[in-house]
């Protein structure tokens, strides 16, 4: 495998490239400042992915006990929902964009942003703000606002058609979180609690047919869903809110979007907007 890639994008964000991490980043503040985060966070870069490999049995086992910096955060931020079955790997990506943010942020950079293929980690200092596109149903309203008074430092997204497999039938779910990879461990809970049990127009294959050392092992991951009644959909999006409001009183998330067919959910203060036109 090649090493890091570090290259800058003509619009100027950061492009950070390891086997299968692929980040954007970008960061704002004093030149001098910046240009020293973004050297810090190029360095971190280089070493994350060797860090990972070198635990990734333990990584994909449940309440895994990793060594590695990004892997504790990773097994903290998934402890959180035991018992129920999760491993660490549920919050990688939001554990790597959490570590390269945290080089980033140094002081004088005043606003920053880490996106690891769409669970972002965030950094703003008072006053700032940052304006955020999130995967919600074609046409529908997909911008969000975080200012510094908010709680919300990450925000990632599940589901069955995203990039990772998924137990439930969610098409996708976005959580807003203290952290991106707490984020991503309740995204990744919450999709999976976006279901109907032993519906017939759900597929689902086993994990390892699909990938072979997949940490989920046999269980059934969804692969495709037809088209639901709107009863179905209300059901199947009701399991999915009653998990998200129990990870909200508990303080485990800020707030969750879920969508599901023609239809989504909101628990907590998520007031998405139309994009500005340019």
């Amino acid at each position: 495998m090649t090493g890091a890639v570090v290259a800058r994008l003509p619009d100027g964000r950061m492009h950070l490239q390891h086997g299968p991490i692929d980040i954007i980043a970008q960061a704002w503040g004093d030149a001098a400042a910046v240009a020293e985060g973004e050297r810090l966070a190029a360095t971190r870069f280089g070493s994350v992915l060797a860090e990972l490999a070198a635990e990734l049995p333990v990584l994909r086992r449940e309440a895994g006990q990793p060594t590695g910096s990004i892997g504790q955060k990773m097994a903290q931020a998934t402890a959180a929902f035991a018992p129920r079955f999760i491993t660490p790997m549920a919050a990688v990506a939001g554990a790597v964009a959490d570590a390269v943010l945290s080089a980033l942020a140094i002081p004088g950079v005043t606003r920053a942003y880490v996106n690891n293929g769409g669970d972002i980690a965030l950094h703003l200092i008072p006053g700032e703000s940052l304006t955020c596109a999130i995967a919600t149903q074609p046409g529908w309203p997909d911008r969000l606002t975080l200012r510094a008074e908010d709680a919300v430092r990450g925000i990632a997204t599940s589901g069955w058609r995203g990039r990772s497999w998924s137990l439930g039938i969610a098409d996708s779910v976005t959580v807003l979180g203290r952290t991106a990879a707490m984020a991503d461990a309740a995204a990744t809970m919450i999709a999976n609690a976006v279901d109907l049990p032993g519906h017939p127009g759900i597929c689902r294959r086993p994990a390892v047919d699909l990938q072979a050392d997949s940490d989920l092992g046999t269980r059934p991951v969804t692969v495709a869903v037809a088209r639901l009644s709107a009863a179905e959909v209300a059901a199947a999006l009701a399991a999915g809110s009653a998990a998200a409001e129990s990870f909200r009183r508990r303080g485990l998330i800020e707030a969750a979007a879920l969508f599901l067919q023609s239809e989504t959910r909101v628990i907590g203060p998520v007031a998405l907007k139309e994009p500005a036109l340019v």
